[in-house]
């Protein structure tokens, strides 16, 4: 059924697609019983997918990767279709409205996605707002991906990350710092080690003045060298950060076979060609460091085996987005009971 809705759906553009899917999902599911029969067809429970990672007890490691409810707005609707998790945002201490349209392309044939978004977004005090307001939010575990307004520059980002922080503190379940977006300027120039290690520091000095500290990891890119992911190791394991999110999006362009046009779009590359290059440093990471941190995986996860391979290279959690997309509503639920099953 999804592959005829998906046909009526990629005839809009993409952004178009996701609000009209975002909107009609918002008033579907707030009619009585929509709830109720959305998590009989989309959920999958199972004790064997269950997963205690970083002090959290996950019901399975499939997780809905940050971009997707970037303003905290669907967090409710979004549950019905069986992630473990939930990741709002980026968000940023100011609203901001992100870069020009269109910013969002398809790839078909890759069955993949270029987007150069820009961290649109509503602000940290409006996503306080949405999950203050949440039913049962006790119910959701929500990841918060914090990252800076483009207009902040990189000597001061730690402030937006601080300021995000504290706002998000008592209504997310964990932290994720987002500095590897190749689409706000410069900030993957604060991928490198002293800044980086500088804004973990003072973050973490905040985190442990709470009487019960909060999860952060660290969202990388997969454009690093070797010699960067050594230092993304070291990051970490000094930081004394709960783990990395392994990876953003690619500026790569290498083996897309779509439409050439489309090709030539700035932006960061998410899906099937995004896979193996995330997995590889999944496994560098894990293996490197000798599993001294969890990693989420993230890219082009569609099925169950992508989903084996991640778990098999290293994560401990998975992440999905484009996958999402391109397979429908029945992804959480097909790749949960795939792991059952092998």
């Amino acid at each position: 059924m999804y592959k005829q809705i998906k046909q009526i759906l990629f005839q809009l553009q993409p952004e178009d697609a996701h609000h009209f899917v975002t909107r009609n999902l918002k008033n579907y599911a707030s009619f009585p019983g929509v709830g109720k029969l959305l998590d009989k067809f989309y959920q999958y429970n199972h004790p064997n997918l269950e997963r205690e990672v970083f002090g959290i007890k996950f019901k399975n490691p499939i997780g809905l990767a940050a971009g997707f409810d970037k303003n905290a707005e669907y967090i409710e609707e979004l549950s019905h279709f069986g992630f473990g998790f939930i990741e709002i945002g980026t968000v940023t201490p100011k609203p901001q409205p992100g870069n020009d349209t269109p910013r969002m392309f398809r790839l078909v044939e890759d069955e993949a996605i270029i987007n150069r978004m820009g961290f649109n977004n509503k602000g940290v005090d409006y996503a306080v707002k949405k999950i203050k307001a949440l039913p049962h939010r006790e119910r959701y575990i929500i990841g918060g991906n914090i990252g800076k307004n483009k207009l902040t520059p990189n000597e001061d980002a730690v402030d937006d990350y601080i300021k995000c922080f504290n706002a998000l503190f008592d209504y997310v379940n964990y932290f994720v710092v987002n500095v590897s977006s190749p689409n706000t300027p410069g900030l993957r120039d604060l991928q490198e080690k002293e800044p980086l290690l500088y804004i973990l520091k003072y973050l973490q000095q905040y985190n442990h003045q709470n009487a019960q500290p909060k999860p952060i990891l660290l969202k990388i890119a997969p454009d690093l060298t070797d010699s960067q992911l050594d230092d993304i190791i070291d990051i970490v394991v000094e930081s004394k950060i709960a783990g990395v999110i392994a990876t953003n999006t690619t500026i790569s362009r290498e083996g897309l076979t779509s439409d050439p046009e489309i090709i030539k779009e700035a932006g960061g590359v998410s899906g099937k060609p995004l896979k193996n290059r995330s997995t590889e440093v999944i496994r560098y990471l894990s293996e490197k460091s000798n599993k001294a941190f969890p990693i989420i995986g993230v890219g082009g996860i569609h099925c169950t085996e992508d989903a084996i391979e991640k778990l098999e290279a290293g994560a401990s959690l998975l992440q999905v987005y484009t996958g999402f997309i391109y397979e429908g509503p029945s992804i959480v639920k097909n790749i949960c009971k795939g792991l059952i099953e092998n």
